[in-house]
């Protein structure tokens, strides 16, 4: 895994799903689980960030009106009975745990549904770093995690799921997915087999 052509995609790290008064934190697995994601994920970053690998965050935001989702079911008929993720609000804020990267980390806006590639220009920012290669972490491991890898292998990408940077609704889902769901089109790899390949280079 070259760092060069590399780059590290972050789903959903808001305040909805990580903080400790986020709305949607019970609808995602145990806390105490959601506590060590969001260690390891940081874990992550903090090794990467010296090198030359690209690290982009999506947010999920919804509609003020959740236009886009009259006909929603399961989770996201959660987060808009929850009034989760609206722009503006403090639940759809960056963690400050992400806030503290600073400028390291490109925010990439326009994700309103499972997949941060559809309606984003994340794919043509990815082509313009020369990237070959994508790094998925964040919420919800069988949503927004395996939709973008879904799509990124699609889009002609190398996929690389972080299990141990990714929450489900329950271990058993989370599981489930990382041994029989993403190695159909992914590597599946913990933080510190993807911090080994990655060596530390120099900034451009």
């Amino acid at each position: 895994m070259d760092p060069q052509t590399t780059a590290l995609i972050l789903v959903g790290y808001q305040n909805d799903y990580y903080a400790p008064n986020g709305v949607l934190r019970g609808a995602v697995e145990d806390p105490d689980r959601v506590d060590l994601v969001l260690a390891n994920s940081m874990e992550l970053l903090t090794a990467l960030q010296e090198t030359t690998t690209a690290l982009f965050a999506t947010p999920f935001l919804m509609e003020e009106d959740y236009r886009g989702q009259a006909n929603s079911v399961g989770i996201l008929d959660k987060i808009k009975s929850a009034g989760a993720f609206k722009p503006g609000s403090w639940g759809a804020a960056t963690i400050p745990e992400l806030l503290a990267f600073g400028e390291r980390i490109t925010y990439i806006p326009g994700k309103a549904g499972f997949n941060a590639f559809t309606h984003t220009e994340l794919d043509r920012v990815l082509r313009e770093c020369g990237i070959e290669n994508v790094l998925v972490a964040g919420m919800v491991t069988s949503l927004c995690v395996d939709s973008t890898g879904r799509a990124a292998y699609e889009l002609g990408y190398g996929v690389t799921i972080l299990s141990d940077c990714c929450s489900a609704r329950t271990p058993t889902e989370h599981e489930f997915f990382c041994e029989r769901i993403f190695p159909l089109y992914a590597s599946v790899l913990t933080k510190h087999q993807v911090i080994e390949q990655l060596r530390p280079g120099v900034l451009c």
